[in-house]
């Protein structure tokens, strides 16, 4: 299977000496591909084109809508507690004042570190998701060049001069959405068979007759 490199190559000199060379000259297939040594896709078309990275974006959105509503929450909170702290300011004596707005202050840190670590979160998720889905879209893509008997398949982006080349986008896109539809593929599940032979995951306790020897 072709590496995800492929994707980010630039062949500039190739495609200029392929602009007169009869081996690009495109020929319509059964398949419904046309046949050339070169292809080039829009990965940014392909995710948001795709049921499948309009699905991921959704869910990205989502998280990010929840965790707005989730600040804006907890905001409104602190600011309830702020106000019932300096109301008892009054009522307490310096020292256990101190203490409380000592506690109010920890707990602000606190719930920021938090809310800024989702925050990273989100963002690192979302930087992935194009790599995440590329992964899962190669096999459709590698299909279709071995379908047009392609050499190589490039980033349309990086290309600054083409001839005799091929944009796949579309089709990638319709392909994808036939094969793969709106959801990630599940990854498999840990087989059975250590756990039946003692090699279990480090993380399940051992049996009772094993911590006894």
């Amino acid at each position: 299977m072709p590496s995800m490199a492929f994707l980010r190559h630039i062949a500039l000199g190739a495609l200029l000496g392929l602009s007169g060379a009869g081996a690009t000259e495109a020929r319509a297939q059964s398949v419904g591909v046309v046949e050339s040594d070169v292809l080039v896709i829009n990965p940014e078309r392909l995710f948001a084109e795709t049921e499948l990275g309009q699905s991921m974006s959704a869910e990205l959105q989502a998280e990010r809508d929840e965790l707005i509503a989730m600040n804006r929450k907890l905001e409104s909170q602190l600011e309830a507690e702020e106000k019932t702290l300096t109301e008892l300011r009054a009522e307490t004596s310096p020292e256990e004042f101190r203490d409380l707005a000592d506690a109010f202050d920890a707990k602000v840190q606190d719930i920021r570190r938090e809310s800024e670590r989702r925050a990273r979160d989100l963002e690192r998720k979302r930087s992935q998701a194009p790599v995440t889905f590329l992964r899962v879209v190669e096999p459709v893509l590698a299909d279709i060049m071995r379908d047009a008997d392609a050499a190589v398949i490039l980033d349309s982006r990086s290309v600054l001069l083409s001839a005799g080349v091929v944009d796949i986008t579309g089709l990638a896109v319709a392909r994808i959405d036939q094969e793969i539809g709106d959801e990630l593929p599940e990854r498999p599940q840990p087989s059975d068979e250590g756990t039946a032979n003692g090699s279990s995951d480090p993380a399940t306790p051992p049996r009772q007759d094993d911590a006894q020897q």
